[in-house]
């Protein structure tokens, strides 16, 4: 039986989008930290180590005065998990998550970084047609809503690839794909050391989609449940840190902190792959909220 929620319920849902928005520009989660720390102890050049010291201590500084940890404010995204064990209006639900991402922006204040396409033109709120981004997913069994706040930087976003390969191209070829464009196109745009994210299979949208979600909603560390994938993120992680990027891309061990591939079953005659990038600060804020309202936060 679906439990209702009441009106109060999209007011909590405002509130909390608004402050996972301005937390997770402020608040570094704590297994980036920690990467961040290994990562620092394991580098081997002089350069390399006094760059990822800057990152530490950016991270202090933005602790201490409570300040934003970088001063891009990023493309507002939102990935939203509904049990479907609630009677929800998702129109209603849509419209408290895009009034708490512009009350974020104005009530902070934050730097409004969305503009339109062609005009360049700035609501100076962080909102404008289809944006924030709002990703939905359905939970079985589960009578709770999870809301996971990611703002994704324009230096990483930048940095996105795909490539619809050809299934004789075979693993090498995808292998081939992900370590060329990772020197050659990505480098040190997008502030290494970063996560890549790998989707693997699907159709052209679904395949950024999927690199998407392995960039930016997994915790460092964490690896594919399909024990085939979880072997590629560590051959892939392995490979690109061997490029000697490095942190900045002034050279070390230290070009990425981590690989995560999400995939997807495919069409007989071809095989996307695409990348997308997550800058060192991998910024993201998660709350999970029940239907009498009450909710928890954490990343």
């Amino acid at each position: 039986m679906k439990q209702q929620v009441a009106n109060s319920f999209y007011k909590t849902i405002e509130e909390i989008c608004k402050d996972l928005y301005i937390k997770a520009l402020k608040d570094l989660p704590s297994d980036v930290r920690q990467v961040m720390k290994e990562a620092y102890d394991k580098e081997e050049t002089e350069t390399g180590k006094q760059v990822l010291a800057t990152m530490l201590e950016n991270i202090g500084v933005a602790d201490k005065n409570d300040r934003l940890i970088c001063q891009d404010t990023g493309i507002p995204i939102y990935f939203v998990k509904v049990g479907n064990k609630l009677s929800i209006d998702f129109v209603e639900l849509e419209a408290a998550i895009i009034k708490g991402c512009q009350r974020a922006t104005v009530e902070h204040p934050l730097r409004s970084s969305v503009v339109s396409p062609l005009k360049r033109e700035n609501n100076q709120n962080s909102s404008g047609y289809r944006i924030p981004a709002i990703h939905y997913d359905v939970v079985q069994d589960n009578a709770k809503v999870e809301i996971l706040m990611v703002p994704k930087g324009s230096g990483s976003e930048n940095m996105s690839f795909l490539k619809m390969l050809i299934p004789a191209e075979g693993v090498r070829g995808v292998k081939r794909f992900i370590l060329e464009t990772i020197a050659k196109n990505v480098g040190a745009n997008p502030c290494p050391p970063y996560v890549v994210g790998i989707g693997l299979g699907g159709t052209a949208d679904l395949c950024m989609k999927l690199a998407k979600i392995a960039a930016v909603t997994r915790p460092i560390g964490s690896r594919n449940p399909d024990p085939e994938m979880a072997a590629f993120e560590e051959e892939m992680f392995k490979a690109i840190n061997e490029l000697g990027i490095g942190p900045m891309g002034l050279g070390g061990v230290n070009t990425a902190i981590d690989v995560h591939v999400e995939h997807a079953y495919t069409h007989i005659t071809q095989n996307p792959v695409a990348i997308n990038i997550q800058c060192w600060p991998a910024r993201r804020a998660r709350a999970v909220i029940s239907a009498d309202s009450s909710y928890q936060v954490g990343y």
